[in-house]
């Protein structure tokens, strides 16, 4: 079986645009989010206390079963050296990770939150005949503000992925974390992908930057966003004016805990301030 290592942090903070680099490489397997995160949280509860079966099942058959799910979900990629599971799930998973792959890293992809809930909008916008499944009703999603306070809720899509995110950093396996700023990743592809390439320790292939592809239109428009996993041929910054009021724009700009770096063993790639 091949090596493992997790792509994971932000939404729309570029982890699909990782991937369909990585997926570049002949030896590596990469993709959007896989379904193995949501089986692994599944099986574990079956596994644990609570469940009825948990008198029946020892510590070993549980990282066992747990193992085992990676194991036969990409059985069809024997062939590859390295495959690269994505899910925002695993930041909040560093210390099972560890146990079950020691050597693994995990790469997270992180944004200025504001700029996240921007992009987040900017889609819904783009789907005005669609009630999207970000949002559980109306309330939810009937104005500007309603849904970027729903996004930004602990158990929600930005909120979640950034409460895992600053758990991971600041954690005890925190040296296995790698994180990614999506405004370095397209400005500089090719210094950044040659330090996630020493991060994992794997020789370096020479990237196409300008004939990516990646999409998964199916899987986008059954949640009502389509383009969600949309990647465009080519890497580059494209500025544009963000679509947030400014309240909500300066309220989410001051969530970049990684800036920081007292206090964590994180590996962080950051862009310098001249």
């Amino acid at each position: 079986m091949p090596g493992f290592h997790f792509i994971s942090g932000l939404p729309r903070s570029g982890s699909t645009l990782l991937a369909a680099i990585l997926l570049q490489n002949p030896s590596f397997h990469a993709g959007m989010s896989s379904p193995v995160g949501g089986l692994f949280s599944s099986v574990r509860e079956h596994c644990s206390a609570g469940s009825e079966f948990a008198p029946l099942i020892t510590h070993e058959q549980r990282r066992n079963l747990l193992r085992g799910l990676f194991d036969s979900y990409y059985a069809d990629q024997a062939d590859k050296s390295v495959v690269f599971d994505t899910n925002r799930l695993w930041c909040a998973n560093l210390p099972a990770l560890r146990e079950l792959f020691p050597q693994s890293k995990v790469i997270a992809c992180v944004r200025n939150v504001a700029w996240i809930m921007d992009s987040l909008e900017r889609l819904f916008r783009a789907n005005p005949f669609e009630n999207t499944k970000l949002f559980a009703d109306a309330s939810e999603r009937n104005s500007v503000y309603s849904r970027v306070e729903t996004l930004a809720q602990r158990n929600r899509l930005v909120g979640f992925a950034w409460s895992a995110l600053k758990e991971a950093y600041y954690g005890e396996q925190a040296d296995s974390l790698l994180v990614i700023d999506y405004d370095l990743l397209v400005q500089n592809p090719e210094q950044v992908m040659r330090l996630v390439y020493q991060f994992i320790d794997e020789p370096w292939f020479e990237h196409d930057f300008d004939n990516l592809s990646y999409d998964a239109p199916d899987f986008d428009e059954s949640l009502g966003v389509a383009g969600l996993h949309h990647v465009r041929p080519q890497v580059a910054r494209r500025e544009r004016r963000t679509l947030l009021p400014p309240d909500l724009f300066e309220q989410y700009s001051k969530l970049s805990f990684w800036e920081d770096g007292s206090g964590s063993a994180a590996n962080v790639i950051r862009i310098k301030n001249n």
